[in-house]
């Protein structure tokens, strides 16, 4: 079994639980810092007035010292690493966003403590030069962190809004770093009401420093094998979208990139929680099937993914996804549109970012065309006569709307019956999963052997999980022999894919609701009763807080059950343990268990829960 260092972005499960599972699903042991070093949390502290809240104060972050004396001290013992930046530099993604008083030195002298211990990257490559490293990096989102160092929701908003607003364009560095508080008009923003503005332009300085030495000290010299840079909570316009280009055009000059991208190299995309599980299959394939490229398809039910770009984000959806599977290992050799009915119309939903916060997003009405033909052509997977064109091995269904969902439940049928693997995406729930979608996957018992599936959060973070799921069990279940490897590999991603619906449709689409009643009519201060279920841990009493936790355990006990007992997961169906000369070997689903104590708000809000599953498979 092949051993993977991991750093994570924080210990949410996106990016911790979850990606340890994953690599278990593709038989890799996947190492960690000791969970005190890697811990993250929103502010512990409060002060008050009677019924109302005055304050916050005192959140936690990693302990990067701490992260750079683990990677030295495991470097000898695995077999390759993918280390994220903002826990080594930063102490995490929220901790990079901590307000600052200066915004360093000038570059690349900018900050001697964050440098040396970005250099560790320079210290096992040069030792171990044989070994993958990998590299997850984010440019800093718009808002600041909500209810982390007294930051409250005031803050956030007033953040995210004025660095939505345009910039002038720069393309020097030291302009980008120096001009974030001028319009395209050349003219100053004005003064901020509830967060120091000053403050988060020197901490954007600072990351920015910091994203630059990553790719002129690090991966232009090689000590990066890949880097797969995250834009955070982005925009299509705003202050990020100078750091974006000019990032962009650093990967065409340093790193042989074309329009800003190279798949051997760096990608730049909008995503961060779903980095972990991509750069793990990056590592999978790499590991497993010597760097092969994967060849996917994507087929759209709904809106075409080049219709669609989503308020927290600044690519359009099709792209995201070709960039996703770039990053793990793969290339996309078709796309295509499901063909939409007459008369459809432009769509509203709701979107919940990161901070559990919500906002309207539109849908494109797509111009569709059809592929089917050529799709159908490629998806035999043996490879024919010398010289013709290989086929699929792996379709991404990507399902942009509601009334497309049979039609998505159709092509995954006629695919597992063909032999080629699907991936689930679910888009249309904005956030969490979509009710209907959910249900009409679990009615099919085909959805049970889908290789990823992921309903969660943004578009970005969706397509990481679920292509990352899909690409790490791919290797494995293509170059695995053992039985027993195949086995514990099998066990642990039918618990990530029951997980995966557990949460993402369970708990984010149904029981939250129930959560955040109870929390905000029982809030102890008036002024933030509709945001109490944010930070239940100061926003409402321990007594409370103690009924929330059983009232969750009690419903992620019933929606285990419910979900058990789905077509998707019942005695008796099976999922792909293994693929021979393009045929699948089955294994049967039989039991799943969730622990009464697991599920628990592993930051005090409503927005993530840890949540364990355990599914046996024979």
């Amino acid at each position: 079994m092949k051993t993977v260092l991991y750093v994570p972005l924080d210990d949410r499960p996106a990016n911790l639980d979850d990606v340890v599972v994953q690599g278990k699903a593709a038989g890799i042991h996947i190492i960690t810092p000791h969970l005190g070093d890697i811990q993250n949390r929103l502010d512990s502290e409060k002060t008050v007035e009677g019924t109302t809240l005055l304050g916050t104060s005192t959140p936690t972050y990693g302990k990067p010292s701490n992260i750079h004396d683990f990677i030295l001290k495991n470097a000898a013992k695995v077999d390759g690493f993918i280390i994220s930046s903002d826990m080594l530099a930063y102490g995490g993604l929220i901790g990079s966003r901590q307000l600052r008083e200066d915004g360093g030195g000038t570059y690349p002298d900018y900050d001697q403590d964050t440098t040396r211990l970005l250099d560790v990257i320079k210290a096992i490559k040069g030792k171990y030069p044989r070994k993958p490293v990998f590299v997850m990096d984010t440019i800093m989102r718009l808002a600041t962190t909500s209810f982390a160092d007294g930051l409250a929701l005031d803050a956030y908003n007033e953040s995210r809004a004025l660095m939505q607003q345009p910039r002038q364009s720069f393309t020097a560095f030291e302009d980008i770093v120096n001009g974030y508080n001028l319009s395209p008009e050349s003219t100053e923003y004005g003064e901020t009401t509830y967060f120091n503005k000053e403050q988060y332009y020197n901490t954007r300085q600072h990351k920015f420093k910091t994203n630059l030495y990553i790719l002129d000290q690090l991966a232009r010299k090689g000590y990066i094998d890949f880097l797969a840079v995250g834009v955070d909570d982005a925009n299509t316009q705003g202050v990020q979208i100078n750091e974006i280009h000019y990032v962009e055009a650093r990967i065409n000059e340093w790193l042989g990139g074309t329009d800003g991208q190279n798949p051997d190299r760096a990608i730049i995309l909008p995503d961060a929680d779903g980095l972990g599980h991509a750069l793990v299959a990056r590592m999978a394939n790499q590991l497993l099937r010597g760097g092969a490229k994967t060849r996917y398809a994507v087929k759209y039910f709904g809106p075409h993914g080049s219709t669609i770009i989503n308020t927290y984000e600044y690519m359009n959806l099709h792209e995201n996804v070709v960039r996703h599977v770039d990053i793990v290992g793969g290339v996309v050799v078709a796309d295509s549109a499901y063909p939409e009915p007459d008369g459809a119309t432009d769509t509203t939903s709701i979107m919940e970012n990161g901070d559990g916060l919500t906002s309207a997003v539109s849908v494109d009405e797509a111009s569709s065309f059809d592929m089917a033909s050529e799709l159908d052509r490629m998806t035999n997977r043996h490879p024919g006569k010398p010289g013709e064109k290989p086929g699929l091995e792996v379709e991404i269904i990507a399902i942009t709307a509601l009334d497309q969902v049979q039609a998505a439940v159709t092509q995954l049928t006629s695919n597992s019956e063909k032999g080629l693997p699907s991936v689930l995406i679910d888009f249309v729930g904005k956030g969490p999963a979509n009710v209907d979608i959910a249900e009409a996957l679990l009615n099919s018992p085909y959805t049970g052997r889908v290789l990823g599936y992921s309903a969660w959060n943004t578009p970005g973070n969706k397509i990481g999980m679920a292509v990352g799921m899909g690409q790490s069990r791919f290797a494995l279940i293509t170059t695995e022999t053992h039985a027993h490897a195949l086995r514990d590999a099998m066990n642990a991603h039918g618990s990530l894919l029951f997980k995966r619906f557990l949460k993402d449709y369970y708990y984010k689409a149904v029981a939250i609701a129930d959560i955040r009643t109870y929390s905000r009519a029982h809030a102890l201060y008036t002024n933030v009763a509709t945001l109490a279920d944010q930070n239940m841990v100061l926003f409402n009493s321990e007594e409370d807080y103690a009924h929330l936790q059983e009232l969750l355990r009690d419903l992620m006990q019933t929606y285990t059950t419910a979900l058990a007992n789905k077509t998707a997961f019942a005695q008796g169906n099976v999922a792909i343990k293994q693929m021979c000369n393009g045929r699948a070997v089955y294994a049967e689903y039989c039991s799943a268990l969730l622990e009464y104590t697991n599920p628990d708000f592993i930051w005090g809000r409503a927005f993530e829960i840890t949540l364990n599953p355990k599914v046996t498979l024979k």
